[in-house]
C-alpha cells in the first residue's frame, strides 16, 4: 500500500521535529551588539587576488587535449626550460588548468601567508593529489602582490570504475592550499594623519545609525560622530596620532541595534526563521490535512481454453481519501507577537511545509506585518 500525504504530514504528531526557528521570542529582551559587529570601516575591506596556473601530478584525471589553454601553457612553460615539444606529443592527463584566488587582509605585510583556493578551469575530473605550480596573484590594479604554490587539498575523492559506477565525496574540482600564498608587497594602508573615518553599517537602518552615533558621542564627546544616512556614520578623530586607540575604544561599545521585521523562508529545506519584531493583525487561520491512500492488488486474468491467449496479471487499484476532521481554526486578536504566532502554529500541529503556506497566505491577506523573504 502506498500512502501519499499532500501536506507532508509525516511529522505532524511530533512537534519537536518541526523546523521552525523563533529568534528572540521574548519581545521584552534586548540583545546589544558591539559596534565592530555592526559596521565596516570604509577602505579596510579584504583585498581579492586572482591568478592562473597549472596543477600537476594528477593520476590521469587532468585536462584532455580539448583544453587548448592547458596545452599552450605547458608548451610555454617547457620552452622556458629549453624544450620544444610538438603538438602531437602533448598528452597532458596529469596536468590541469586552474584559477587561483585568495582573500587578503588589508593589513597583510610582506611575508604574510594566506590560504588560496584552486578551481579547475578545463575538463579535468579531479584535482586529487595535485600540486599547484608557482603562481603570481594579481590585485585589482593588476599589480603582483603575492605568489602561491603547494599541494592541493580537496578533502574528498572522485572514483569512477570501468563498469560505470561512480563514488564521490565532496567536490574534487576545487581545493585549497593552506598558507599557499606569500605576500610580496606591504599593504598601502596607513593611519597616520587620519582625522575622519566612515563607519558603514552592514545592515543599513536609520535607528541603528543614530544609536551608534549616540554611543560614540557618549564615549568620545558630543561631536565625535554623526549619522549621515542609514548606512553611514561619520567619525571625527580629534587627535590624528591616536586614530588606532580611538577605533579600539569605540568598536567594543554595545549598541541596541534595531531590526527590521522579517520572515525568512527556505522552501528547499522547509526552514522558517521569524524575527522578534514580526507582528500579526487580527486574523483567523484554518488548517486541515488530507491523506490519500492508494492500494494496488494484482488480479490474474486467465484466457479461455484453446483460445491461444496468454495469462496476464492486471493490477486493480483502489483509492481512499481521508480528511482529518473539518480543520482547526485559530483566531489571533490585536497585534500578535512571535510567542503568540509560535503557540498558534503548534496548536494547529502544522508541518514546516504548512508553515510556509500559512505565512505566504498571511502576507497575501495583509495580516503579516513584516517583510517576507523566500530563499
Amino acid at each position: 500500500m502506498k500512502v501519499y500525504k499532500l501536506m507532508v504530514a509525516a511529522m505532524r504528531h511530533d512537534l519537536k521535529v518541526i523546523i521552525l526557528i523563533i529568534l528572540m521570542s521574548l519581545p521584552a529582551l534586548v540583545f546589544p551588539a558591539r559596534i565592530k559587529d555592526l559596521v565596516n570601516i570604509r577602505g579596510l575591506q579584504d583585498q581579492q587576488l586572482i591568478g592562473y596556473s597549472l596543477v600537476t601530478g594528477l593520476d590521469g584525471t587532468g585536462d584532455t587535449r580539448r583544453a587548448l589553454m592547458t596545452v599552450q601553457a605547458v608548451r610555454n612553460m617547457m620552452t622556458k626550460f629549453g624544450m620544444n615539444l610538438p603538438d602531437e606529443n602533448m598528452n597532458l592527463r596529469n596536468v590541469a588548468s586552474v584559477m587561483v584566488i585568495a582573500k587578503v587582509s588589508p593589513f597583510a605585510q610582506s611575508g604574510s601567508q594566506v590560504d588560496v583556493i584552486v578551481s579547475s578551469l578545463g575538463d579535468a575530473t579531479s584535482l586529487e593529489g595535485g600540486t599547484l605550480l608557482p603562481t603570481q596573484l594579481f590585485a585589482p590594479n593588476k599589480q603582483v602582490v603575492a605568489t602561491a604554490q603547494g599541494p592541493v587539498s580537496i578533502g574528498g575523492f572522485n572514483i569512477e570504475t570501468e563498469g560505470g559506477e561512480k563514488y564521490r565525496k565532496n567536490y574534487a574540482l576545487a581545493g585549497r592550499v593552506p598558507n599557499g600564498a606569500i605576500m610580496t608587497q606591504d599593504a598601502n594602508i596607513s593611519f597616520a594623519n587620519v582625522t575622519s573615518l566612515d563607519l558603514l553599517l552592514r545592515d543599513p537602518d536609520f535607528t541603528s545609525a543614530v544609536r551608534i552615533a549616540e554611543a560614540i558621542n557618549t564615549e568620545l564627546g558630543a561631536t565625535a560622530a554623526k549619522a549621515v544616512d542609514p548606512g553611514r556614520v561619520e567619525l571625527t578623530i580629534a587627535d590624528a596620532s591616536q586614530a588606532v586607540s580611538t577605533i579600539a575604544r569605540i568598536e567594543v561599545l554595545d549598541v541596541n541595534a534595531d531590526q527590521q521585521a522579517r520572515v525568512v523562508i527556505n522552501e528547499r529545506t522547509g526552514t522558517v526563521v521569524v524575527g522578534n519584531n514580526v507582528k500579526l493583525a487580527p486574523v483567523a487561520v484554518a488548517h486541515g490535512n488530507l491523506t490519500i491512500r492508494v492500494s494496488s492488488q494484482p488480479v490474474i486474468s486467465q484466457p479461455n481454453a484453446f483460445s491461444g491467449g496468454t495469462t496476464v496479471v492486471v493490477p486493480q487499484t483502489q483509492t481512499e481519501v481521508i480528511e482529518d476532521g473539518a480543520g482547526t481554526v485559530a483566531v489571533l486578536n490585536n497585534m500578535a507577537s512571535v510567542n503568540d504566532l509560535a503557540a498558534m502554529l503548534n496548536n494547529l500541529q502544522v508541518t514546516p511545509r504548512d508553515i510556509i503556506a500559512i505565512f505566504q497566505a498571511l502576507k497575501t491577506a495583509g495580516a503579516l506585518q513584516a517583510e517576507l523573504v523566500i530563499m
